[in-house]
């Protein structure tokens, strides 16, 4: 206390002043309108600038939470996809309930989950990721992985926590996929260039063109039809076969991969085990 009655003792005359100014400015704003618009202009430009600032750095701050809620929102959209549900045999209808009644998964053939990746290469031969999601969280190999831009690989191993991808990016991968016009299907396999993956298989006679979109096909017992896998970049007619090969750069981005569904096809054994024993059997 003694030491605040010595600053103001000190500075006495400093402080007067100030109170006198203070004084009048209040005079001058309050009954001059011309200097009380002045100053309610500048008064509303800073307190809405700073304003502005506070907003910017809340909305900063709940990025996070934005992030999850559009996450959990995007799950539940995708469960919902037509090309999720199939009824065994003919004759079979979709009405626009189904899913909502669907609560026994009885007729649902994909099931989606959110995972973050949590570890990446791309500079490799052999690339992979690493998924923060693994057999306690309903994971297991043979289940496919895509972005939110598009196909990212599939399944390989499995941990309790934690789940490793062969990506599209991989020597040894293959995938299914068809042509979005027209239809006609081919194989996606990757030479080893981390700017485009190879499109094999694609009959002569079908109306393709550069910038076409390339898409999973429903042939694939890892993912849903019509997933985008990418778009094309170039045609090579090859004259030695009845068969176009096509460049095609992957609609996801590898190099900066942070967040991706893992797609469980819940009748993937069923159809595995038919037709394994089918091969055996007629071989």
């Amino acid at each position: 206390m003694r030491n605040v009655f010595l600053f103001i003792r000190k500075y006495s005359n400093f402080l007067f002043f100030l109170v006198l100014q203070v004084l009048a400015l209040s005079f001058l704003f309050r009954y001059n309108n011309y200097h009380q618009a002045i100053f309610m202009n500048a008064a509303e430009e800073i307190t809405g600038s700073l304003d502005q600032r506070y907003s910017t750095v809340e909305y900063y701050f709940k990025l996070k939470k934005i992030n999850e809620q559009l996450t959990a929102e995007n799950l539940r959209l995708h469960q919902t996809f037509r090309e999720n549900y199939e009824v065994a045999g003919e004759g079979g209808k979709l009405v626009a309930d189904t899913v909502m009644m669907d609560s026994l998964r009885r007729i649902q053939k994909y099931f989606w989950m959110g995972a973050r990746v949590v570890g990446s290469t791309v500079s490799t031969q052999t690339n992979f990721i690493t998924l923060h999601r693994g057999s306690d969280q309903g994971v297991h190999p043979n289940m496919g992985v895509v972005s939110p831009e598009g196909i990212v690989g599939t399944v390989v191993n499995v941990s309790e926590n934690f789940s490793s991808v062969m990506t599209l990016l991989h020597r040894q991968y293959k995938v299914v996929v068809k042509l979005k016009n027209g239809g006609d299907r081919g194989t996606v396999e990757w030479e080893g260039n981390p700017t485009f993956v190879t499109l094999r298989d694609i009959p002569k006679s079908a109306k393709v063109q550069t910038g076409d979109s390339v898409v999973t096909s429903p042939t694939s017992s890892l993912f849903p039809g019509g997933i985008m896998v990418g778009t094309v970049l170039e045609i090579t007619d090859d004259k030695s076969s009845n068969f176009y090969t096509l460049k095609l750069k992957p609609s996801t981005n590898f190099f900066n991969i942070e967040f991706v569904y893992v797609i469980a096809n819940t009748q993937y054994y069923d159809q595995k085990r038919l037709e394994d024993s089918t091969h055996k059997k007629f071989q």
